[in-house]
């Protein structure tokens, strides 16, 4: 829908509007602004987009329809945010995310510690699908296990934090990688795989630049993780059969089977290998004596839906072994369907497509409508201070535009997490860079060279972009 009576200035008052009040938002509730205060700056933002429709004629239901229509569009993304939820649940409870951390740490060394800091991050990452929670876990014991081997702070955090953004990254169940594809209008394991072309290089880069950093460091004590992995082995029954499960899910998405059956199947076999290996997690979480039907079936239930917390001696991996299950996505949820209000009102009233049709004016190769969907993301990690923001915002003002010429949704989505997702925690006032330095201790300062990772990631989609590399068409 074009409205040829509105210039791009005015098209861009409700997005400039917008911007304004999650920045202000975000400084007020820092971290909390997921919880609710952004999503309603998102609708407010969709007030002013409809006050600027009614004052061109765009009826109610005009933007009603269109809205409804953004929110169908995005049905397949809600249903596995739920099933990501229920996913996270099964298999801490079976023990599997636990086994993934356990063999893991087991890989620490300190004649590679650097890289292998990279290594461990990037599973429980994968694990877990968040990088704050392995910053916050994991990434703290690393940080204190650096210090006693003499290696700088700032070096390590670089490495715990590359790691950790390249697990989120690929992993089906963050929530930045559900979200991107939802915002571009794609597939979710399709976005996972593309993103492999240019997240799998900028990783490898890493590794081989932080192999180089550990020769030139010499390490004066020894990586003590052995109290992480005995507590691990007293509340876990560990062993290779429960990595079966992420085998057969991981077999599934190579044959591009429907993300929601994969993951269905995924959860099921989680809670089938609960009932196996680990009953006695069962028993925790209910609060019972004995294993009865009824008793095992609250215990997955719950895992499946609500917060799961297991408690163990070491305060490190408490946070690890916690889930929030289908009602810890909804806080996504409601962002998505909300950032679809928005979306619908502006496309109701042809602003969408007065700003698509501008940046394809001025973007007339394909390298200038990724580097210019880079800058807008960097510039709404730098204004708005949120990587869901820097997300979000940028996705619905490009989505049409790389239809427009043709390209593929996954284009958008790999673009907007290589430069979105990965640079927040690279920016002091941004709610990543402020939570990672306090955290770990280290500042954005100490630690934004060493992010290697996190700065090369824009880079590396430029380059593919420039050279025309693994640009997939829209079919």
């Amino acid at each position: 829908m074009i409205n040829k009576n509105l210039s791009l200035k005015i098209a861009l008052l409700p997005v400039v509007v917008l911007v304004l009040l999650l920045s202000y938002n975000v400084i007020i509730y820092g971290d909390d602004a997921l919880s609710g205060s952004n999503q309603f700056m998102l609708l407010l933002g969709a007030s002013v987009a409809a006050i600027v429709g009614f004052s061109r004629q765009i009826s109610y239901d005009t933007m009603i329809q269109k809205i409804a229509e953004n929110l169908q569009s995005v049905t397949g993304a809600l249903l596995i945010l739920l099933f990501v939820g229920a996913l996270a649940g099964t298999w801490l409870i079976s023990g599997i995310i636990p086994a993934m951390i356990y063999y893991g740490l087991q890989i620490l060394h300190p004649s590679i510690f650097l890289p292998a800091c990279i290594f461990i991050c990037a599973i429980i990452s994968i694990a877990t699908g968040s990088s704050w929670t392995t910053s916050a876990t994991v990434g703290i014991a690393l940080i204190g296990i650096g210090k006693v081997l003499g290696i700088p702070v700032g070096m390590v955090a670089g490495a715990v934090i590359s790691g950790a953004y390249f697990g989120d990254k690929l992993s089906p169940l963050s929530d930045t990688t559900n979200l991107a594809p939802a915002m571009a209008g794609g597939n979710l394991f399709t976005h996972i795989r593309y993103m492999t072309l240019t997240t799998v290089p900028s990783i490898l880069i890493t590794l081989i630049v932080f192999f180089i950093l550990s020769f030139t460091q010499s390490t004066t004590g020894n990586a003590d993780i052995e109290s992480l992995l005995i507590t691990i082995k007293e509340k876990f029954t560990i062993n290779l059969w429960l990595f079966l499960v992420p085998s057969i899910v991981i077999f599934l998405i190579v044959k591009k089977s429907p993300p929601l059956i994969a993951l269905l199947i995924g959860t099921i076999l989680g809670a089938i290998f609960a009932l196996i290996f680990q009953s006695n997690i069962l028993l925790e979480i209910t609060e019972s004596n004995i294993l009865t039907p009824s008793v095992a079936y609250r215990g997955i239930i719950d895992a499946i839906t609500v917060s799961t917390e297991i408690n163990s001696n070491n305060p490190l991996l408490n946070d690890l072994f916690t889930s929030g299950g289908m009602k810890g996505m909804l806080d996504t949820i409601w962002l998505i369907i909300c950032a679809m209000v928005f979306g619908g009102v502006m496309e109701a009233i042809g602003a969408l497509d007065r700003i698509s049709n501008a940046l394809l004016n001025w973007a007339q190769s394909t390298f200038k409508l990724f580097a210019s969907t880079v800058a807008s993301c960097l510039a709404i990690n730098l204004t708005a201070s949120d990587q869901y923001l820097s997300i979000v915002i940028p996705g619905k003002m490009f989505a049409k535009a790389y239809e427009e010429r043709k390209l593929a949704p996954e284009n958008l989505s790999r673009t907007l997490e290589d430069s979105g997702t990965v640079t927040s925690v690279l920016i002091p006032w941004n709610t990543c860079g402020a939570y990672q330095s306090s955290v770990l201790g280290v500042g954005v300062d100490e630690y934004f060279i060493y992010a290697v990772f996190n700065w090369l990631s824009p880079f590396m989609t430029l380059i593919y972009a420039a050279l025309d590399i693994k640009i997939k068409d829209l079919k």
